[in-house]
């Protein structure tokens, strides 16, 4: 069992940037890849980005490559998405989630084993 809790999420003006976090419990962090998704309200689940176990691949959504990162501390059982150059089309709730594997479908949310409640993001003036 793993349990994912983010953090970080908030209001933020265009243009402006934030980093959420993702911490998890247990001793084996370093087996799961992560990826952040988000679901905006009346839209499905989208993926953002995904990093595998110690970071050597990651991967993006086209829509935020450029704007936004992901990486991890095997060491802090956290993973974080630095998002930068936000705008009001990336207000949503942010989910993390861990998958035993990595592989071609890590943008599909039945990939993953463990997910996390989600903190909302909002982009606004």
């Amino acid at each position: 069992q793993v349990q994912l809790v983010e953090s970080g999420g908030g209001l933020v003006q265009p243009g402006g940037s934030l980093r959420l976090s993702c911490a998890a419990s247990g001793r084996t962090f370093s087996r799961y890849a992560m990826g952040w998704f988000r679901q905006a309200p009346g839209k499905g689940r989208e993926f953002v980005a995904s990093i595998s176990m110690f970071g050597v691949r990651t991967l993006y959504a086209d829509s935020v490559k450029g704007r936004f990162t992901i990486s991890r501390d095997n060491a802090k059982n956290t993973v974080y998405l630095q998002m930068n150059s936000l705008s009001p089309e990336d207000t949503a709730v942010y989910y993390c989630a861990a998958a035993a594997a990595w592989g071609a479908t890590m943008h599909l949310p039945s990939t993953y084993d463990y997910w996390g409640q989600g903190t909302q993001v909002t982009v606004s003036s």
